[in-house]
Formats: C-alpha cells, sequence, structure tokens
C-alpha cells in the first residue's frame, strides 16, 4: 500500500536519543488532567490524557468540548521553533496526546473543527513506542497504516483532513506509553 499523497514522513526527525529524552520529560513534566469529558449531556472517560498549549487568546474546541488552554512550556516552545524552522511554517497551539499503553487510542476523526480554517495543515511528531497510525478515504474504500517511530514528524497537507479520517487504534500488544504532538493554527478565533 502506497502512502497517500496528503501525507508525508519525516522519519528520525529527532533522533532516537533525543526522542527518548523529550518523551520522558514530558511524561513527567506535564500536569495532565482528569480525562473526562462531556457529550451530548453524558460524561465520558477519555481513552488518553491530554493538555491543549496556545499562544495567548487562542481557544479550540472539538466535539463541542471547549479545551483548557495552557501556556507554552519551554520544552514545547523549542520543539515549535525546530518544527517552523524546518518546515518554514507557523503554529500557535499544539495538542498534547498521552497513550498510556495500548488501550488508549484516539477514533476515527478529521481535525477539520471550524477554528483551524477550511485547509489545516498538521505537523504531528510522535515520541515513545511505535504504533500505527491509521486512515481512510471518506468516500472511497482505499486505507492505509503507517508505523510511526520515536522522532517521526508526520506532515498531513492541507487537503488530507478534507478527504481522510485517521486513528490510532488500540494494539494489544503495547504496553509502553507514546506521546504525540499535533501543532496546527488556529486563524478563527472559538468565542464560546
Amino acid at each position: 500500500m502506497s502512502l497517500c499523497a496528503e501525507l508525508k514522513v519525516i522519519e528520525a526527525f529527532y533522533d532516537a536519543e533525543t526522542s527518548e529524552r523529550i518523551y520522558q520529560r514530558l511524561l513527567h513534566e506535564q500536569s495532565w488532567p482528569d480525562n473526562r469529558y462531556t457529550h451530548a449531556g453524558r460524561q465520558f472517560v477519555l481513552p488518553r490524557l491530554q493538555t491543549w498549549h496556545a499562544d495567548s487568546g487562542i481557544r479550540y474546541s472539538y466535539s463541542n468540548n471547549l479545551l483548557e488552554t495552557r501556556p507554552w512550556t519551554p520544552l514545547l516552545s523549542d520543539i515549535r521553533a525546530k518544527i517552523e524552522a524546518s518546515l518554514n511554517l507557523s503554529f500557535n497551539s499544539v495538542l498534547v496526546n498521552c497513550y498510556r499503553n495500548g488501550e488508549d487510542h484516539v477514533g476515527w476523526h478529521a481535525d477539520n473543527e471550524p477554528e483551524l480554517g477550511e485547509l489545516p495543515f498538521i505537523a504531528s511528531l510522535t515520541l515513545g513506542v511505535e504504533r500505527p497510525f491509521a486512515y481512510r478515504h471518506k468516500k472511497t474504500s482505499e486505507n492505509g497504516s503507517i508505523l510511526l517511530r520515536s522522532g517521526t514528524l508526520l506532515i498531513m497537507q492541507p487537503d488530507f483532513q478534507r478527504h481522510w479520517l485517521h486513528s490510532v487504534p488500540v494494539d494489544k500488544n503495547t504496553t509502553h506509553g507514546r506521546i504525540n504532538l499535533t501543532f496546527r493554527k488556529v486563524v478563527a478565533i472559538n468565542n464560546h
């Protein structure tokens, strides 16, 4: 299966040693919040831990859940600067997901919230254990999966969210953790 045209993979964006050091720092230095959320009036437990960091004044929600905006940490700012310099793009926010083991996952979705604009460009950094990133076309039966190793930067080109869904499926064989950082540019301020 060939990689879909709207995805680009940069292997070893961070080398193995640096990736492990960043993973451990994020794992132990992040203040991970309670992972409960409300949808349609019912409370659920998010199957992963999550924090949202953004420039001042940036707000973001998905599934009608407004995320608590936290300031950039020095580590997240350093990672953002390296990615921005490499891609010659700017980002004003990052969603940090911690998958504690293979039970933690994210279901099929597209990062197509109105705040991200019509054609969001997303840079996704994987740290920790390798996990598959699955994708499937919204209209055809085309699908695929990429095994993302620690230190890999996955680029989701602007058309990807329009045409594809993606997920990090449950992996019962994985017992170690993974942290994923998805850098985004919020273009419309959410005033909820």
